[in-house]
């Protein structure tokens, strides 16, 4: 379910229409709308708040968005631009759908958001208690952020058990599946940053010397997937096989037609983007 909510949320991101419905708030430059636009449900918070809740990023990169970003718009503002723009972009790629289908997604989608668990899932939870959506594409996308925030909350809680720090997880996905040049470019990480979070990696038997993913650390982050994966099925048992698989047959031209604007480099992780062959893991 999870690569076909997550491409509906990603429009946000990637499509131009979503730049476009920041500017017009005065959130100029993509950092500062994805920052404005994903952190707002949390209110006008600093960047202490959005480094936790975000995981990856370095604090250097989020000090420069935030706490600024709310003297250009407030929270309120930009949660208006970035539904704006997600419903501009979803607009885009459902016309040819009919009401009644977009409908039906709508009403199975949010039953599923209304089933997630909030307690210590922050960025799900602020999502969660936001207000319905008015028409059918806000209410799919709405509902598709609220589910993608729950599970990325759910992934940090796992990710925090390997015993890795951000840069650390984002140095060890590079070597296996992932491309250092984007990723670190796209967290701030400096390369001396990233240089002693290899080490450390190294160091705790997550990759060789010659920095080959080792068995050791492939067992852990592949326990830590199958934990994500536990930690968000809480709304698929709610809803049901029968239904979740109607769900999944209305999201796939939707989650289709996203995909095609998300970069083959982005961070998501979604299947397809991810490498053919990733490496051996080494002894």
């Amino acid at each position: 379910m999870w690569t076909h909510f997550e491409p509906v949320h990603a429009v946000t991101y990637f499509h131009p229409r979503a730049r476009t419905a920041y500017e017009a708030v005065g959130l100029r430059g993509y950092w500062r709308g994805y920052f404005a636009g994903r952190a707002a449900p949390l209110g006008p918070v600093g960047a202490p708040s959005v480094v936790a809740a975000f995981f990856s990023f370095a604090p250097t990169m989020v000090a420069r968005a935030l706490p600024s970003v709310w003297r250009l718009a407030t929270p309120q503002e930009a949660l208006r631009a970035r539904l704006t723009g997600a419903v501009q972009a979803l607009a885009e790629f459902t016309y040819e759908l009919p009401e009644s289908h977009l409908v039906e997604a709508a009403d199975l989608l949010e039953e599923a958001a209304e089933r997630v668990e909030t307690a210590g899932r922050v960025l799900g939870a602020v999502n969660a208690a936001l207000p319905r959506g008015e028409y059918p594409l806000a209410r799919i996308w709405q509902a598709a952020t609220t589910l993608r925030e729950h599970r990325g909350d759910g992934h940090v809680a796992a990710l925090v058990t390997t015993g890795l720090d951000p840069v650390e997880v984002l140095a060890w996905r590079c070597r296996v599946d992932q491309s250092r040049q984007f990723h670190q470019a796209a967290r701030g990480w400096t390369d001396e940053e990233w240089a002693a979070a290899e080490e450390r990696l190294v160091e705790k038997a997550w990759l060789t010397a010659d920095r080959a993913p080792t068995e050791h650390g492939t067992a852990i982050f592949r326990a830590a997937e199958e934990a994500t994966d536990r930690a968000a099925l809480g709304p698929w048992r709610a809803l049901g096989a029968e239904r979740t698989d109607r769900l999944r047959e209305l999201l796939e031209p939707i989650a289709t037609r996203c995909r095609a604007i998300i970069p083959p480099k982005a961070p998501i992780g979604l299947p397809a983007q991810r490498a053919a062959n990733a490496p051996t893991p080494a002894r």
